[in-house]
């Protein structure tokens, strides 16, 4: 993975340019897509165009909304090819109704604004039926109205905000997720924490859904397990294009906790981290960091101490962990084609495809209503447990009903469009390097 530079401030005549530039690509996409067969997307092995249908012919069309660019790219530039692995799939075996599946892919930059804009093409240019993503839950959050008015089913890999979860109803069962909330994972964190012994620790977040959500609940678990937040009447919240966070490291690292808990964004985390420890005010304290950051290059970005050790090295941390029966094969397939380890959220990425693809599938149509209608069906009992995503689509199409077993959990979708999930503890190692070391469950 790259390795990312420190944030800037986007200007204004670089968003209109850019604006501009998407709209006259999307213009052009379009117009050539009445002409020719779409080939959009490509394959995670060569990065040669995804099989696809031609616009107008009915076939099924899926997009995906996630950041190859901006604070959270290092983890979320892997989440499209896993899209791409499960739609390749499928259009060798059949495709979805009888035809291909197209795929449009579009980078949200981890930016709202930027989110918002990429979502209007896709639903209202490119007129998909469903989309994947996004990853961050600000992003999501700004682009799910858009999806509902458009009538759009989003399943998201990783938008873990409780958010969601409250607001459920108001996305009409055109959300869901493969991931589960930060309820869950803010609670095995906040246990994470009692079992290492700590008593006292202070929370730093990035100050958007995601960072804020996390913050509450954890407070609330850690608190019900004898613990005290030391920051908790004034917690400490940075924003998100920040490109200095000297005054937030010290609050957060002040009043010496026992353990600093980090909700972080990976680009904008590392500016934090750093200054803590150029402060001198990490020293003796163990940061508790989460799925944000989860990324191989991620201590690289925090840096090193002048003797060559990894700031880093030592902390610890929470991410959802995959334990799906097909996720074994989905590994030595993701191996072979990108020559990648799996990386977070990967297996959530296909398995979000997969559901899209299945249920409109079973509802016979290549709309977002129509994979709304289904989506639960497909993936709960009391249908055949199937881990195959061809051969569910095979009973499928025999009008059979399957309990998708996916390859990150069982993705038993609920009616708020949530999933449970376990997850896998993880630490900084001397070297640089990150080692799952467990599991925690909630």
């Amino acid at each position: 993975m790259r390795k990312l530079t420190s944030v800037k401030r986007r200007k204004p005549y670089f968003r209109i340019a850019f604006a501009i530039a998407t709209f006259t690509t999307s213009i052009l996409t379009t117009a050539c897509e009445e002409k020719t067969p779409s080939t959009q997307g490509g394959s995670p092995t060569t990065g040669e165009a995804t099989p696809a249908a031609s616009s107008g012919d009915d076939g099924l069309k899926l997009g995906t909304l996630t950041p190859s660019t901006g604070d959270l790219a290092s983890i979320g530039q892997n989440f499209t090819p896993a899209v791409r692995l499960a739609v390749d799939e499928v259009n060798a075996c059949g495709g979805v109704n009888g035809k291909p599946v197209t795929l449009v892919a579009e980078d949200d930059q981890t930016d709202p604004t930027a989110g918002s804009s990429a979502m209007t093409k896709l639903a209202e240019v490119d007129k998909v039926a469903g989309v994947v993503g996004s990853f961050a839950s600000s992003v999501s959050t700004a682009a799910l109205p858009i999806a509902v008015r458009n009538k759009v089913m989003m399943i998201s890999p990783a938008s873990t905000s409780p958010v969601f979860t409250q607001k459920a109803k108001e996305y009409n069962g055109f959300w869901a997720r493969t991931a589960p909330p930060d309820t869950y994972q803010a609670r095995a964190l906040a246990k994470l924490a009692s079992e290492k012994g700590f008593k006292k620790v202070s929370t730093v977040v990035i100050n958007n859904d995601y960072g804020i959500g996390f913050e509450k609940e954890f407070v609330t678990a850690f608190e019900k397990l004898g613990g005290t937040v030391v920051n908790k009447d004034k917690p400490t919240r940075y924003d998100p294009k920040a490109t200095t966070l000297d005054t937030e490291a010290a609050a957060a690292f002040g009043g010496k906790p026992d353990a600093v808990v980090a909700v972080l964004y990976a680009e904008t985390g590392s500016l934090l981290l750093k200054a803590a420890y150029q402060q001198g005010v990490a020293q003796g304290v163990t940061v508790m960091l989460t799925d944000g950051v989860y990324a191989p290059d991620f201590p690289a970005q925090v840096g090193k101490t002048p003797d060559g050790k990894y700031i880093l090295a030592g902390a610890i941390g929470t991410v959802p962990g995959a334990n799906g029966k097909s996720l074994e094969t989905l590994t030595k397939t993701w191996t072979e084609k990108t020559k990648k380890e799996v990386t977070a959220y990967v297996p959530h990425s296909y398995d979000a495809a997969a559901l899209l693809m299945l249920a409109a599938e079973a509802a016979k149509a290549n709309t977002g209503e129509g994979i709304k209608s289904k989506v639960r069906e497909v993936s709960a009992a009391p249908g055949t447990e199937v881990t195959d995503l061809c051969k569910g689509m095979e009973m499928v199409r025999k009008g059979e009903d399957i309990n998708y077993q996916g390859t990150s959990g069982n993705v038993d979708i609920d009616e708020n469009g949530d999933v449970i999930g376990d997850y896998d503890t993880w630490l900084v190692e001397p070297d640089g390097k990150l080692k799952v070391t467990g599991k925690v469950s909630p």
